[in-house]
């Protein structure tokens, strides 16, 4: 996700909207989903192989912002094997920024980068005996698609090109109800590691507590967004949040140990855990 810093949309997630109802009742399920196959050629970022034995959906790279075609196939055949969803992680072409870099990309060519993107793992997923089944914009190209109207669109429309995939997004965004109008499933999806404001938004990366480092904080938060449907603001308020994905971040020390945390949290708290697509 990427802030001001680098020149991407604010990340914030407005409340309101035709899509803002949840998905599924607080406290029945919950998917619990992580970005995975971030890596390329001999470097990687991501602990793939503990990742994929704890969460239900794995976001994988697509070779735009990171991974490369045996990459992608590695993660793919993973995920099968695991029986954990596949789903493309598109971005904007930016292999040396990470994905996290806004750019103003013509409607026309966006849509036709998303469905290459989803195309090639497509192919990688059959080949491990499975499917993609769903679309997540990465970086700034999500946290454009909250509020740009015209990028949202053309996400949709390169969706739209590869089938009737679900898009994961968050609550409100245009992304979301560009989504909804063309007939595309949505999901909605809240983080685990993030701040909110009293406003239902995230705190933006550039602000002090903008992401929780402490790992009871990151499971107990968790809990709460998932069985009550609800979160404490950084202000001190109690704030409503529908979600049925949870993210956990991948890239960060140590993701492996707090998902697998995060999961027996969740579990013993009478939620089943199970994927959305």
């Amino acid at each position: 996700m990427a802030d001001a810093v680098t020149g991407a949309a604010p990340d914030t997630v407005p409340r309101t909207g035709p899509d803002t109802a949840p998905d599924t009742a607080p406290g029945a399920v919950i998917d619990l989903n992580a970005d995975l196959g971030e890596g390329f050629g001999r470097w990687r970022l991501t602990d793939d192989e503990a990742l994929l034995s704890v969460v239900t959906s794995a976001n994988v790279a697509c070779g735009f912002h990171a991974g490369d075609p045996s990459t992608m196939w590695r993660v793919c055949e993973l995920a099968a094997e695991r029986g954990v969803r596949i789903g493309a992680q598109v971005s904007y072409r930016d292999l040396a920024g990470f994905g996290r870099r806004s750019m103003d990309v013509p409607a026309a060519e966006l849509a036709a980068e998303v469905a290459y993107q989803i195309g090639a793992l497509e192919v990688f997923a059959r080949a491990a005996g499975t499917t993609v089944a769903y679309v997540k914009p990465h970086g700034a190209l999500y946290n454009r698609a909250v509020h740009d109207a015209q990028q949202a669109v053309a996400v949709v429309a390169g969706v739209r090109l590869a089938g009737e995939l679900p898009v994961l997004g968050l609550p409100g965004s245009q992304l979301l109800l560009a989504a909804a109008r063309e007939g595309l499933p949505t999901v909605h999806e809240a983080f685990a590691d993030r701040a909110y404001t009293s406003g239902g938004t995230l705190v933006p990366r550039r602000e002090p507590g903008a992401v929780l480092e402490s790992e009871d904080e990151v499971v107990a938060r968790s809990v709460g967004i998932a069985r009550d449907g609800r979160v404490t603001a950084i202000t001190g308020e109690t704030v409503p949040v529908a979600a049925r994905s949870l993210c956990v971040h991948g890239d960060t020390p140590g993701a492996a140990r707090l998902a697998a945390r995060v999961r027996e949290s969740l579990e013993a708290s009478g939620l089943r855990i199970a994927a959305f697509a």
